[in-house]
């Protein structure tokens, strides 16, 4: 079982000291909040994808490798990759080389995001949101996989000979979750290619996520990747901790009455009820997240929102402190003895490795010569399929 932070990368006023952060700070600030993440012993840290304000995390391959160089054993994530809006092309090569320079500690979480804007900024139509999900994906994984691809679909120019450089860390791909709010067709895309479903956790009753959880798990295993036990789930989830549970409320009521998301709503307390959200002590997140399991199964990652709303950066840290000193160690303890035998392990770098290659060593992909034009010729690696031969593209 994994536990981490994922982070939206909002640049909220803090409704208390009336400040907002200038972008400047915001970064430095996640920098801090990854770095501490690592000390209290926790696994993720997960930073989402925006193209807009007031969000800063317009380039996540390049924070993520500042905080990979930064960290020895944290495992980087994207909280959303925007796979509609990003070339396909481009995702598989800034993630592949992302992967080697984090040694394997790398994931992603492929979503559409929630501003509708950005998909003309990148010349996109939103009513094509879902079927460009599907099909640029089907191009992401197809080019991690193969040498040499040709590949032709409905949203971009057609590939014929190309090869995505580097190719992935001892040639398995980082692993991708599929994150989704709503959307069951992404909940298929999970299933249908044997990899993790992510669903958000955070702003609805939970009924509404078991519903897409629960037919995630039924059609990874018509798919045949194992039982519905073994499909592989993470959930989000966020939560505000203090020693004593009346500090947490009183403390956290300015940020909830003042969230972009959910402020001048429902009441702090109507909204705890009603969804995911833990304000209390140590021991009554504990409780809170515990029933996570019982409503979702077996689970392999739990991430938590805790620096939204404009919450200062020593609230933050300060949280991380009491997450990883009393919650999360209280919660592995828990999760683990109740975990069913036949669940899956969370899935890393090296578990992925040795579900390749066993014992034997990796692959580590060496170029032939250069050929000039690098389009024509045999196949681009010495231990490539000498039957591979491309040719130039038909003009």
């Amino acid at each position: 079982m994994q536990f981490g932070v994922l982070s939206v990368s909002d640049i909220t006023r803090d409704p208390v000291s009336g400040e907002t952060p200038t972008e400047a700070e915001r970064i430095e600030a996640i920098v801090r909040i990854a770095e501490k993440t690592e000390e209290v012993g926790l696994d993720v840290f997960a930073i989402g994808e925006h193209h807009n304000p007031p969000f800063f995390s317009s380039a996540p391959t390049t924070l993520l490798a500042y905080i990979a160089a930064r960290t020895t054993k944290l495992i980087m994530s994207t909280a959303t990759t925007l796979i509609t809006t990003n070339d396909p092309v481009r995702i598989a090569e800034e993630y592949a080389m992302l992967q080697h320079l984090a040694k394997g500690r790398l994931d992603l979480m492929m979503g559409r995001g929630n501003t509708a804007p950005v998909y003309p900024w990148f010349g996109q139509d939103i009513r094509h949101g879902l079927p460009l999900a599907l099909e640029n994906y089907n191009l992401l994984h197809t080019l991690w996989r193969n040498d040499v691809v040709d590949w032709e679909g409905r949203f971009r120019t057609p590939l014929q000979g190309f090869t995505s450089t580097p190719r992935p860390l001892d040639d398995v791909p980082p692993f991708v979750w599929h994150g989704s709010i709503r959307t069951p067709e992404i909940a298929e895309q999970a299933a249908y290619y044997g990899d993790g479903f992510f669903a958000n956790h955070i702003f609805w009753p939970k009924e509404h996520f078991m519903r897409l959880v629960g037919f995630y798990r039924q059609r990874f295993a018509h798919y045949g990747h194992g039982t519905e036990k073994q499909a592989i789930v993470g959930l989000g989830g966020q939560a505000y901790i203090a020693r004593r549970s009346q500090d947490a409320v009183r403390e956290f009521r300015p940020y909830f009455n003042e969230a972009p998301v959910y402020g001048h709503g429902p009441a702090l307390e109507d909204f705890m009820a009603a969804t995911p959200l833990s304000v209390g002590s140590p021991q009554e997140v504990i409780d809170k997240t515990l029933t996570f399991q019982e409503h979702f199964g077996d689970y392999q990652r739990q991430l938590f929102l805790i620096d939204h709303a404009g919450l200062p950066l020593k609230t933050v840290l300060d949280q991380l402190d009491l997450l990883g000193e009393e919650v999360v160690p209280v919660l592995r303890r828990e999760l683990a003895a109740r975990r069913d035998p036949e669940a899956a392990d969370a899935p890393t770098h090296a578990g992925l490795v040795h579900a390749k290659y066993g014992d034997k060593p990796a692959r580590a992909p060496r170029p032939n010569a250069n050929r000039g034009d690098n389009t024509t010729g045999s196949a681009p690696y010495q231990d490539s399929d000498p039957a591979v031969e491309t040719t130039y593209p038909t003009l």
